[in-house]
């Protein structure tokens, strides 16, 4: 069925056949450089074109493949003078087809009378001829004297493949048949006892099915990605994952850090800054830290838990551990006004313990900079609180103990090790508002233990969310006048700044702050909030509106973090279908931080599937775990856990979700190899092919 040609694993596709320079750059955007990076591009789904129907069989609306000789060829002019090239063909029992394709005047070079033509595709009407047409197939050029079985895109199952930029599924599927070839070079690490354990094909065969699946594995099968080329291939992506993971948690562990002391006089001072009482989930989170610090090895933590949890409060515990034991801690925040928020928050909860506080951000003047790196240096602060400016050269610590990283996706894993670095082995705790589904977390962050809290402290109610369409968004705003009128506060939420972003009927803060100054909201004092404004001037205005100097809170996605205003009950998010489901539910948990009922609105345009999902979960669910759920079920792995940012690799045949049975079953056998094998040749041979292989083919980058 496959040609043969003299293709290697690591040949650049330039160099395939049909590819060339041109296409090779096109393939190249997608991550695709050698001969093996394509045999590891899977097909999506399948479709069984195994049968050649006769012309007899073949009615309108029929899907199906069929067999013919070209009888007759012309280009024809149809609808707007637009060209139409139209064939007719016969098959073995003198039946005759009509096959029409629209735009098409290069196929008459192509398709000429005497040729024989493998086709598929879906049958119409023509009722001026009165007739069946097959409407725009895949086609394929046949040799005279070929095997109708040694067509490519018919006369079998076809994998179909997602497109390329212009570059077809059919032209992909011609490239994998002279790649192909090259699969009896892979090599087969996954170890030996595995393989015979689930029965798994070897390597190489298990990539041949899934792009040349045999006709006896049913469709079913294959779609479900359950045949066994795509169960060996989902295995091996997880267990050599999680084998990755595990040995550098272990390595982790084994390196020397610092062993902090818990005494009872921490615990009291500990207790003496604690502005109410902590939560079940809360407590037992700062637990689990405590007896990680307490270890002689690098703590290496992730704190995730819903917006409003009281993440920050355990945070400050942990700190307050550290400083008690006389180390310094870093707070690393994404932006500047969360890291203003967290200096504020830390500021109040530190007054009774008498801790000195230092801010460094990049919008801070030369002079103020330079002062508080001095202070940093020498020691004289215990917690420095600040954005990427920590991360510069200069900015270096008497004895950092403890490295705190907030909303952890936000940083690549080279800024958190370099934060690492200016001290010497400081435990390392990064949290997240993002929850992770928590046996997806324990699986996927394998190299970072995890802590959760997963309940909100008391008095948080739920806030009430309502999906209102654009053509029902006047009826709204009387609804936000009357929370104004009872000296309550609102945000309105836009996803652009001004008119000049919009390439689409997308509305702008600028603009509807002017509106909403002028009209929508006369009477009171509205703001304006957006991530072009300088740092000093974001700080003024977030500040006003925190003392209540503004009633409303025009803004884009600036505020989508961090900023805690109880007396806010308002959230407006408009256009909310152009936002993605974890940014809604951070959106949301602006409101519903004091003692009144809070609502939010989601004003939407047109909604398509997936937007209409977003939505309706939002109004359903107002828990953030449970909505991590669906956003995995909607995005997918790779855009759920920013794949780039997060140092989890870009899978390419397994689905976190969809195959979590796997996933925890190849933890499990990985966990199993490393306790049985760390040490001898197997182990060595494992290690060297990920490093080797794994490391190229799927980005898997250093976490922690």
């Amino acid at each position: 069925m496959y040609t043969t040609a003299l293709v290697h694993l690591n040949s650049p596709l330039q160099y395939l056949k049909g590819v060339g320079p041109t296409l090779a750059a096109k393939l190249q955007a997608k991550g695709l450089e050698t001969v093996e990076d394509l045999l590891f591009y899977p097909p999506f789904r399948y479709e069984d074109r195994s049968r050649f129907l006769p012309f007899r069989q073949f009615r309108d609306g029929q899907a199906g493949a069929v067999l013919g000789t070209v009888s007759s060829a012309r280009t024809k002019t149809w609808r707007n003078g637009q060209p139409m090239f139209e064939a007719e063909l016969q098959d073995e029992e003198g039946n005759r087809l009509l096959v029409r394709w629209y735009n098409a005047r290069y196929l008459a070079s192509e398709i000429v009378p005497g040729l024989k033509l493998a086709l598929f595709g879906k049958a119409e009407f023509d009722f001026k001829l009165g007739r069946n047409f097959l409407s725009h197939p895949e086609f394929e050029v046949l040799p005279e004297d070929s095997d109708p079985e040694a067509a490519l895109h018919a006369g079998r199952i076809v994998p179909i493949y997602e497109t390329i930029g212009k570059i077809s599924r059919k032209q992909i599927r011609r490239f994998l048949s002279h790649a192909l070839p090259a699969c009896q070079e892979l090599v087969d690490a996954l170890p030996a006892q595995l393989r015979a354990r689930y029965n798994f094909p070897a390597l190489a065969e298990a990539v041949r099915l899934i792009h040349a699946p045999e006709l006896d594995v049913a469709l079913e099968q294959l779609n479900s990605r359950r045949s066994p080329g795509h169960l060996r291939l989902i295995f091996e992506e997880f267990f050599w994952l999680e084998f990755g993971l595990l040995r550098k948690q272990r390595e982790a562990k084994s390196t020397p850090g610092i062993a902090f002391q818990l005494t009872p006089a921490i615990r009291e001072r500990v207790k003496a800054m604690l502005p109410f009482k902590p939560t079940e989930a809360q407590k037992r989170a700062l637990k689990e830290i405590a007896v990680d610090m307490a270890k002689p090895s690098p703590m290496n933590r992730l704190l995730q838990g819903d917006v409003g949890s009281g993440k920050t409060l355990v945070a400050a515990e942990s700190a307050v551990i550290a400083v008690e034991n006389g180390y310094q801690v870093a707070l690393l925040a994404p932006t500047e006004i969360l890291a203003a928020q967290h200096y504020l928050s830390l500021t109040k909860f530190f007054r009774p313990l008498g801790y000195a506080i230092a801010l460094v951000t990049g919008s801070q003047s030369p002079r103020e900079k330079a002062q508080m790196k001095k202070v940093v240096a020498a020691g004289l602060t215990p917690i420095v609180v600040g954005t990427h400016a920590l991360l510069e050269k200069d900015v270096e610590f008497a004895k950092l103990g403890l490295v705190i990283i907030d909303e952890q996706h936000r940083f690549g894993v080279l800024q958190r090790m370099f934060l690492r670095q200016k001290g010497l082995a400081p435990d390392v705790l990064v949290m997240t508002a993002t929850p992770i589904p928590r046996t997806l977390a324990l699986t996927l962050y394998g190299d970072l233990d995890v802590s959760i809290i997963d309940q909100l402290p008391p008095g948080r109610r739920p806030v009430r969310t309502e999906h209102v369409t654009q053509a029902k968004a006047k009826g709204l705003w009387p609804k936000v006048r009357r929370q104004l009128e009872q000296g309550r506060q609102a945000y309105v939420v836009y996803p652009l700044v001004d008119e000049s972003e919009n390439s689409l009927d997308l509305k702008s803060a600028v603009e509807m702050h002017r509106l909403h100054e002028e009209q929508t909201f006369s009477g009171f004092r509205v703001g304006l909030l957006h991530g072009q404004l300088p740092a000093a001037e974001k700080e003024a205005v977030m500040d006003r509106f925190k003392r209540h100097e503004l009633d409303v809170l025009v803004s884009t996605t600036v505020i989508e973090v961090g900023v805690d205003v109880p007396n806010a009950t308002v959230m407006v998010i408009e256009n909310a279908e152009k936002f993605g489901l974890a940014q809604l539910h951070q959106l949301r948990g602006r409101v519903g931080r004091g003692a009144h009922e809070s609502f939010c609105y989601l004003v939407t345009g047109k909604l398509n599937d997936v937007s209409a999902q977003r939505i309706r979960a939002m109004t359903e669910s107002n828990d953030g775990f449970r909505l991590a759920e669906t956003d995995l079920e909607i995005r997918g792995p790779g855009e759920f856990f920013g794949t780039r940012q997060s140092g989890l690799p870009q899978l390419r045949f397994a689905h976190v979700l969809a195959d979590r049975d796997i996933l925890e079953q190849a933890r499990e056998e990985a966990m199993r190899f490393i306790e049985k094998e760390e040490g001898s040749l197997r182990f060595r041979q494992a290690v060297d092919y990920l490093e080797q292989h794994w490391q190229r083919r799927y980005g898997l980058a250093q976490i922690g």
